[in-house]
């Protein structure tokens, strides 16, 4: 069964190839071609996922025959299990909206399956350089999605994506760089035991861990290193936006807690002084100033961006805390925020093509005009607020008892902070949705792959709030007729759009009750690591 690791790479990047090929002499074809390869990486996925679950050891395979620590090794475990299912899912789901909402061209689906397997790398290897390699594939298969829009935001959002992550893959080569020369290797648990021989003293093995910290902070989002990824999401087609913002941060804060447990282990944490202040000062920074400035937005998909930058900082607040209760909390956040996430950024995308909705204004009654979806959002929303007995509130409560149990009394404060602030920019929303009326939406939010074309600044409101849209008062119309105006002016989201949201949504809820079925899956793995 380990013989099959290699293919949850090798499939999404030959239906890659395939699609491309065959896409540009039969581009309907794409989109089949594209969706029977994530069938496939899903079935394959699912399979090596239940028996990583069934056996006591990690699945492990080595790449051409070459033992580590010369040879590069694919591990999945009790840990990286639920990342590897979670981006084969997600990706199927991200298609099926895809397939009414767009883009449609061979190059996105080109472009999407290459994310794909660049995430299943970075998932699996168990080698530092190879996460690197697979870093760079996602991050230029990101760069590529974000830039399909329609508009000119879209090229400069993925402008400003790429040289961001350029900086923080740069960094974090560095830091592999430091690691190698002060042991000679790069696989990942050779690594761990000549860290510890050559003395968590050593100034290289220290700025190794820092380099490699803020590299992966980077390609997390973390505040103050997370300016690429307000305009990566704001300006990106609907269903790229939905796609990134569940898995590409999520695997990287996966590979942050893997690179910390497995290559410079707990020990390292405890034995270095400010070593784990360090992370837990960026990730409670970030908790608090992604929260601030999400509450600030007036648009749909900053604020949600902006929450992304507050959710991950507690997820790497959870790993940093570094006791079982809090790394499995952080896990299931990890896993619940994507659902959760995804789920948002979709639903907003669905409301759009409905209503042409895209600010926080235009969310007004959109509760009776779109029942099912604006049901949806509202249930995704109460969940990332942390309601019982949704996911988001068995992670939070997790990080929280962790924290507690550790006597970090800052970071179980600020946790409170972040619900608070998180419940003023979700309500909001939902009481603009049920318990106002509104008589329509924006113009612009009408593109072919729901971009939009206003920018709103941080914080602030369209200069002339009236300027392209066709919700200003009218003589002798009424909100009936303004609602009919509308309906013909914005198409209808398909209902593959609708269920994959509405699936999300249920989720969201049902998978905060089965946390206590998989707890005791995951703690063979977590009585490894820590």
């Amino acid at each position: 069964m380990s013989s099959l690791l290699p293919l949850l790479v090798a499939v999404p990047i030959a239906g890659a190839l395939l699609t491309l090929v065959v896409g540009y002499a039969a581009d309907r074809l794409g989109w089949p071609l594209a969706f029977a390869s994530s069938l496939l990486h899903v079935a394959l996925t699912g399979y090596l996922v239940v028996r990583a679950y069934a056996t006591p050891d990690p699945l492990r395979y080595t790449v051409g025959g070459f033992r580590p620590p010369f040879g590069i090794e694919l591990v999945v475990d009790g840990f990286n299990a639920a990342v590897v299912g979670l981006v084969a899912v997600v990706a199927v789901g991200v298609l099926v909206y895809a397939r009414r909402a767009g883009p449609h061209s061979v190059a996105f689906y080109t472009g999407y399956l290459l994310l794909v397997a660049g995430l299943s790398g970075m998932s699996i290897t168990g080698d530092m350089f190879n996460l690197y390699v697979f870093l760079e594939i996602t991050g230029l298969a990101a760069y590529a999605l974000v830039a399909t829009g329609d508009d000119g935001r879209s090229a400069v959002g993925a402008l400003k994506y790429l040289l961001v992550g350029t900086v923080g893959a740069s960094l974090f080569l560095a830091g592999i760089g430091y690691a190698f020369v002060a042991t000679g290797t790069l696989n990942m648990a050779d690594l761990a035991t000549k860290l510890g021989e050559v003395g968590y003293g050593s100034t290289l093995v220290r700025t190794s861990f820092a380099l490699v910290v803020v590299g992966l902070g980077v390609k997390t989002a973390l505040y103050p290193l997370h300016t690429w990824q307000p305009d990566a999401y704001a300006s990106a087609p609907d269903s790229v936006s939905g796609l990134i913002s569940a898995l590409v941060s999520t695997v990287s804060a996966y590979a942050l807690a893997r690179v910390i447990y497995s290559v410079y282990t707990v020990e390292f944490l405890s034995s270095v002084a400010y070593a784990r202040e360090f992370v837990l000062v960026l990730a409670g920074v970030s908790i608090v100033a992604g929260s601030l400035l999400a509450v600030m937005q007036t648009d749909i998909k900053r604020m949600l961006a902006y929450s992304s930058v507050s959710q991950f900082g507690l997820v790497v607040a959870a790993f940093a805390i570094a006791n079982e209760a809090a790394v499995t909390g952080g896990v299931v956040h990890l896993v619940g925020h994507a659902v959760m996430k995804g789920g948002l950024f979709l639903a907003a995308g669905a409301i759009a093509m409905r209503t042409g909705a895209r600010t926080v204004g235009e969310f007004d009654g959109l509760g009776s005009r779109t029942p099912l979806l604006g049901a949806a959002f509202a249930v995704l929303s109460l969940s990332m607020v942390g309601v019982p007995p949704a996911v988001g509130f068995v992670g939070k409560w997790y990080i929280a008892l962790g924290a507690i149990q550790s006597q970090l009394w800052p970071i179980a404060a600020v946790i409170l902070l972040s619900t608070l602030l998180t419940l003023a920019y979700f309500l909001r929303l939902v009481e603009r949705m049920y318990f106002r009326s509104g008589t329509g939406a924006a113009a612009g939010a009408d593109s072919p792959t729901g971009t939009g074309t206003a920018t709103v600044a941080d914080g602030g409101d369209d200069e002339d709030p009236t300027l392209g849209r066709d919700d200003t008062p009218t003589l002798g119309r009424d909100d009936d007729d303004a609602f009919a105006a509308d309906d013909e002016r914005f198409g209808r989201p398909s209902v593959g759009m609708v269920a994959v949201v509405v699936v999300a949504a249920l989720l969201a809820v049902v998978l905060g009750p089965l946390v206590s079925a998989f707890e005791p899956l995951l703690e063979p793995t977590l009585e490894t690591l820590l």
